[in-house]
């Protein structure tokens, strides 16, 4: 259409869309949206190529990443080019299996006050919001691994903030056109307090730190006293700020929305979900889960990634190449965005056999080791992999079989499931479940 492009397409239905082009036009396709052509490219062979052997041709510089901006900063997740090489050299250290395997108390910690919590709604028979659950579930263990803080003692305050900010994050990506910031509407001032909100918390406990007061077993510790191993740099406020924010941001939202999703998932396959309770109960006992027992947690791992296949909490990745490339023998000119869409590419029949269906199995080595390394991407892929990867498949596993052992979850008769694709994919009207108490 005139000036509006694909636009009026794509919006209806924007997941339902993106994969009817993929199967019907093939590996990549072009799109024309105001002021910018965009290109979808669906092929293992050429998520390689965006995202890990040409990696440094393809930028951030789109208007997605702008909006984030605003609020993240210049973090991890938005930064590009040497700056973000710089930093992650820097945090990286923080992260290291080693490191992060100190967390999975805290984990356990709060998972099994959420197997208390669950208790009265269990024995009542009263519905609850899984995904409202798993949002506060992660949000404290975002809060004690990060800043040794537990949101929960101020959980209005920190979760009203984040997710008004979230909200008009989403907002403002996904239309045309939004009232520039310094423009006092009541979305641009509600927006701007929950800014100000969050950076008060975060800059008040930095400060602390700064100055000496208390010495904490968490990442911002592990940020403080990280060097950039080249030039012996440290990160300023403002930078430990835009991380400590991306990581709130990607250690809260998508694991929450990866875990909502696997309890939908398991509400539908019956079979799977007792043999994940059959396994909990074989490898802890009465106990609480260790870090040790993740290597036996085998099933709620296989879980997870069949979770993330089907519903990858980001479901789609943008770049902009810097100068014209070819991709799929395709040109494709400078500055225009390239999308790589793991919703595309994780249930592409022509990439996965019964792509729609769950299936934990075809994650057993035997068959996993066919597929193509790029064929699933739920972290991202090369050098810009999330560096939180390895907490989030350890805070995963723990929450899930801490739950499964205690619990099962029945999705409430009539209420609608939707995927909702904002920034990370979230079930649009929550997850309306009861749960059952299993001893």
């Amino acid at each position: 259409m005139p000036l509006l492009g694909h636009l009026p397409l794509v919006r209806p239905d924007r997941l339902d869309y993106l994969m009817r082009v993929a199967l019907e036009t093939g590996d990549v396709v072009r799109f024309e949206f105001p002021h910018v052509t965009a290109h979808l490219v669906a092929h293992p062979d050429h998520v390689q190529q965006v995202l890990v052997d040409q990696h440094r041709l393809f930028t951030k510089q789109t208007r997605g990443y702008a909006k984030l901006r605003a609020f993240l900063g210049n973090g991890l997740v938005t930064s590009d080019g040497e700056f973000w090489l710089r930093q992650r050299r820097i945090a990286q250290p923080a992260f290291h299996k080693k490191r992060i395997a100190g967390f999975a108390d805290a984990m356990v910690r709060a998972a099994e006050d959420t197997v208390q919590r669950w208790a009265a709604p269990a024995r009542e028979g009263t519905p609850i919001d899984v995904a409202a659950e798993m949002m506060r579930l992660t949000l404290r263990i975002a809060g004690e691994t990060l800043l040794s803080t537990d949101p929960s003692d101020r959980a209005n305050a920190v979760s009203t903030a984040l997710t008004t900010v979230l909200h008009e994050a989403n907002t403002r990506i996904n239309t045309l056109w939004s009232p520039p910031a310094h423009w006092p509407t009541p979305r641009n001032r509600a927006y701007a307090a929950a800014t100000r909100e969050l950076d008060r918390i975060v800059l008040e406990i930095i400060e602390q730190r700064r100055r000496g007061r208390e010495h904490r077993d968490d990442l911002l510790q592990m940020l403080l006293e990280a060097r950039d191993p080249e030039t012996g740099a440290a990160m300023d406020d403002k930078q430990l700020r835009d991380e400590v924010m991306t990581m709130f941001l990607a250690g809260h939202e998508t694991t929450a929305n990866a875990l909502a999703w696997t309890f939908v998932l398991l509400s539908r396959y019956p079979a799977v979900a007792r043999a994940l309770h059959e396994e909990a109960c074989d490898v802890l006992g009465d106990r609480p889960a260790t870090e040790a027992d993740l290597p036996k947690l085998d099933l709620a791992r296989r879980v997870l990634n069949e979770s993330m296949r089907l519903y990858p909490p980001v479901w789609i990745i943008g770049r902009s190449p810097a100068e014209p490339v070819e991709i799929g023998g395709y040109d494709i000119p400078a500055k225009t965005i390239v999308f790589t869409s793991q919703w595309v590419t994780h249930r592409h029949p022509r990439f996965w056999d019964d792509p729609e269906g769950f299936d934990p199995d075809r994650w057993l080595p035997e068959r996993a080791k066919t597929m193509h390394r790029h064929q699933f991407f739920p972290f991202a892929a090369g050098p810009r992999m999330c560096i939180g990867a390895g907490f989030a498949m350890m805070e995963g596993q723990l929450v899930l079989a801490t739950l499964a052992r205690r619990y099962r979850v029945d999705l409430l008769p009539g209420h609608p499931i939707v995927p909702e694709p904002l920034i990370t994919l979230r079930p649009k009207h929550g997850v309306r479940a009861t749960v059952h108490r299993i001893d």
